[in-house]
Formats: C-alpha cells, sequence, structure tokens
C-alpha cells in the first residue's frame, strides 16, 4: 500500500455541520477497526485462567495460545498494504471484519487449545489488517484542516477498544459468579467473553459497506468518475475536482513502492532503521502488554479475589484513555522525545515498585497474599505504570516511526520497526506465564531494567521531528 497520504487543499472542507459530520462518520466508521484491534488483544486478558483450567495446560503452552495471535498480526500487517492497492481499502476492512467475527466465534467454541490457537491466528490477522488499514485511510479521505484529529481517532479507538473489553470481561464474570469456568448461556464464562467480540466485528463490516472507498485508490485504478464524486462529497463544491484529480494522480506516478535492500547499511541495515527497531523493542520490553493480557490472572496469583482483580483490569484501561489523551495534546507541544523520555523514566521507577510489592508475595497454591501496604503500593504503581507507557511510548514510538525515517525509505523501514514490534511483543507474552513461575518479582525487574535503557538510547540516538517536515528528515 501506497504511504503517501491525499494532500487535499488547506481549508478544503467547507464549515458546513451537515459535510464536517459525514467526514467525522467516515473517520469514526473506520477507526471502528482500531477499537477491534485494542478489543481483540485484550478482551482474553479474561479468558486466561479458563483457558488453563479447561484445557489443563502449564505455563509455557498457556503462553503460546495467549501470544500467537501476535504472529498472525504480524502476517496481517506485512499482507493489508499490498492487498489495499490490489483490491480497494473498503475490500480490506471487509475481510478484516469477516476474519475478527470467525475469530470471535470459533474462539467462543474451541475443542481443544490448538483449535483455539487458530482461531486466535486469524484474530491477530484481522488487527494485523485493521492496525495498517484504518489510519491509511483516514488520512486519504480527510481534508488537510481535520486531518491531524481525525487520524488519532484510530488510536482512540485502540485503548477504547481495551477498556471496554476489560469492562464487558468483568461484567460477565460478575453474572457468573466470580468463576470464569461458572455456566451463563450454556457457556463457560471466558468462552462468553471471547464471543461477545462478534458483536462489534459485525457493526465494523456493516460501516465498512456504508463508507466511500479511498479517491487516492480509485484514481489509482482508473475509476476518475467515483473519485471526483467522493472528493465532492468530502470537500464541497467550490474546490476544483479537475485540479485535486491531477495532483493525486501526480502522487500516485511519483510513489515508487520502496524495496528492502533499499535498508541495507554498514552494519546489516542503515543505522536509522536500527534506531526505528530499537524503538519498537523497547516499547514492548517494558512488558506493557503483560498488564494488558494477564492483568487478572497476575493480580489473582498475588491473592486479589478474582471479581476484584477484573475490575482493577478495567481501571488500568480507563488509565491507559487518559494517558494517550494527555500524550495527544503534548506531543506537538512539548516534543517527542521528552515525552518519550519522560515517560521511560516514569516507568522504570513504577516497574521498580511493582518488583519491589511483589517480593513480599507470601504463601502458596491458593493461599497467596501480599501485606497490605505491598498490595497497595503494588496496584498504585502497576496504574501509574500504564500512565507513564500511556503518556509516552503508548503514543511516542508511533509519530516517531511515522516522522523518523527518510522518505525514500519510509513505508519499508516502517514495515521493518512494525514486524519487530509484533515479534517483540510476542516474545514478553509467550514468556510472562513461565517468567511468572520463575520469579514474578523478578519478572519485573527485567521490565525495569528496560526501561531504564531506553532513557539512554532515547536520548542519543532518537531524532526530534517536532517541527520539522517530513521532507527535512531525509
Amino acid at each position: 500500500m501506497t504511504s503517501t497520504a491525499q494532500q487535499p487543499a488547506a481549508g478544503g472542507l467547507s464549515a458546513r455541520p451537515d459535510r464536517l459530520r459525514h467526514v467525522v462518520f467516515i473517520a469514526a466508521s473506520a477507526a471502528m477497526g482500531g477499537f477491534l484491534f485494542g478489543y481483540d488483544s485484550a478482551v482474553i486478558n479474561g479468558a486466561v485462567e479458563g483457558i488453563r483450567g479447561r484445557f489443563d495446560v502449564g505455563a509455557a503452552t498457556l503462553g503460546a495460545v495467549i501470544a500467537v495471535a501476535l504472529l498472525g498480526a504480524a502476517a496481517g500487517a506485512m499482507l493489508a498494504g499490498r492487498l489495499a492497492d490490489r483490491v480497494g481499502r473498503l475490500r480490506v476492512m471487509q475481510l478484516a471484519a469477516l476474519l475478527f467475527l470467525a475469530s470471535s466465534v470459533g474462539s467462543m467454541l474451541p475443542f481443544t487449545a490448538w483449535d483455539l490457537s487458530f482461531w486466535r491466528i486469524v484474530g491477530g490477522a484481522a488487527i494485523g489488517m485493521a492496525s495498517v488499514i484504518g489510519p491509511t485511510y483516514i488520512a486519504e479521505v480527510a481534508p488537510t484542516a481535520y486531518r491531524g484529529r481525525l487520524v488519532s481517532f484510530q488510536q482512540a479507538a485502540v485503548v477504547l477498544g481495551i477498556a471496554v473489553s476489560q469492562l464487558v470481561n468483568w461484567m460477565v464474570l460478575t453474572l457468573a459468579d466470580g468463576d470464569q469456568r461458572g455456566s451463563l448461556l450454556g457457556l463457560e464464562a471466558w468462552q462468553v467473553m471471547l464471543g461477545i467480540a462478534a458483536v462489534p466485528a459485525v457493526v465494523y463490516g456493516l460501516l465498512a459497506l456504508r463508507i466511500p472507498e479511498s479517491p487516492r485508490y480509485l484514481i489509482s485504478v482508473g475509476r476518475t468518475g467515483e473519485a471526483k464524486d467522493v472528493l465532492r462529497r468530502l470537500e464541497g463544491e467550490q474546490v476544483d475536482l479537475d485540479a485535486r484529480v491531477a495532483e493525486i494522480e501526480r502522487s500516485v506516478r511519483s510513489d515508487d513502492a520502496p524495496r528492502f535492500r533499499d535498508l541495507r547499511g554498514r552494519f546489516g541495515l542503515l543505522p536509522i532503521v536500527w534506531v526505528g527497531i530499537g524503538l519498537s523493542v523497547f516499547q514492548q520490553f517494558v512488558g506493557i502488554n503483560v498488564i494488558f493480557y494477564y492483568s487478572s490472572s497476575l493480580w489473582q496469583s498475588v491473592g486479589i479475589d478474582p471479581s476484584s482483580s477484573f475490575f482493577y483490569s478495567f481501571t488500568t484501561s480507563v488509565i491507559n484513555i487518559v494517558g494517550t489523551v494527555i500524550a495527544m495534546a503534548l506531543i506537538d507541544r512539548v516534543g517527542r522525545k521528552p515525552l518519550a523520555v519522560t515517560g521511560s523514566a516514569g516507568m522504570a521507577v513504577s516497574l521498580a515498585a511493582v518488583a519491589w510489592a511483589f517480593s513480599h508475595k507470601t504463601g502458596t497454591g491458593d493461599d497467596i497474599s501480599l501485606p497490605d501496604t505491598q498490595a497497595a503500593v503494588a496496584l498504585v504503581a502497576a496504574h501509574t505504570f500504564v500512565l507513564f507507557f500511556a503518556m509516552s511510548l503508548g503514543v511516542a514510538v508511533w509519530v516517531l516511526l511515522g516522522e523518523m525515517f527518510p522518505s525514500r525509505i519510509r513505508a519499508a523501514a516502517l514495515g521493518v520497526a512494525a514486524c519487530a514490534q509484533w515479534i517483540a511483543n510476542w516474545l514478553v507474552t509467550a514468556t510472562f506465564p513461565a517468567m511468572s513461575e520463575w520469579n514474578l518479582s523478578g519478572s519485573y525487574v527485567i521490565y525495569a531494567i528496560f526501561a531504564t535503557l531506553a532513557v539512554p538510547f532515547i536520548l542519543k540516538w532518537v531524532p526530534e521531528t517536532k517541527g520539522r517536515t517530513l521532507e527535512e528528515m531525509g
């Protein structure tokens, strides 16, 4: 998929409220993929202990089942671009919606842990597609004056999806009397949690049938008349449609698809590509997705009752939304690096506090607890960690990856960095169950070390892109 979004004339959108509402509806519909991205990624949090008990699997197998979706996501992200250039942006959204639906139904009715893994790979592929197609489509249809705010719908939708999944999990668990394997609607509670994802999947598919195709794609395949109709609805009658079409045609013709061999440098890859990979790895190696995938079982492992553990998973998701809003408000004011450095330092302190608190865990089996003081520190520090992550690396890394690479290699370099991020995410997610059984406190010491190392890495190697045009990046 081409990486250059269309560049509408400044002020191209009329101030008419009906047209603005139409554009917002289109962007919000596309961002529904981001909602499913967040929802489907995090809903598994509520099912971890249910899956462990239903299929009687050990820590390593459990980690593999939870993490395998991330490998599907890497594949989906790699395929989405080329597929969107061949069949269109809307067809990729509709395919992602079908995959989300199939995954939710299959995950709700698995026979073994292994076919559950298959359905999670299917859902992961949908997540990968949604992570690519949503922001690309929005950027291509959004008028210049509103593009930044409209593209930010995607990230806002992701964190909202995470929060809603945790709220749904908590409500389902409450209806099942606090038992993940409790009976509900003829199924076990954890199955219902996974199956409910079918609802937003259907909504996403229906919305993808109502919004227009990207004018950029339509022009690239010679459907100029349709492109003009879409541009007229998006930008108003006052826009010179012939000039706009000619502008997009020139942009399409000038786009040379970057090749991975263009990334080669002295140490295998160009230095700036290694920096992008490093950013992606640090973003994941601080252990953020342990919170989103395992927090319910994590809190239960230190003696907190299931209902409370699900509630705390929901509250951390709310904190994630708050931190994301703060980052969106500050990133163009204070810059990318200050946010990333401050957030990494805050995460290091918070993770160290969590490690200290978990080191006081006592008891064995079902009789495990934390002293009151350490329990309070663990809860506050975990929420603080999520806040620092959301207001720094959660947003800043994606902004930096979209801006820091030279134009001629941007798409290919971003693809490599994103793939590294999915793989790092998979490593953390797959290893946490076994690591927590080995030493829960020690696991958080390792995450704290990576958060600490991120500070000098960002200060020395990461360029500040605030206030610089993409052309200035090389």
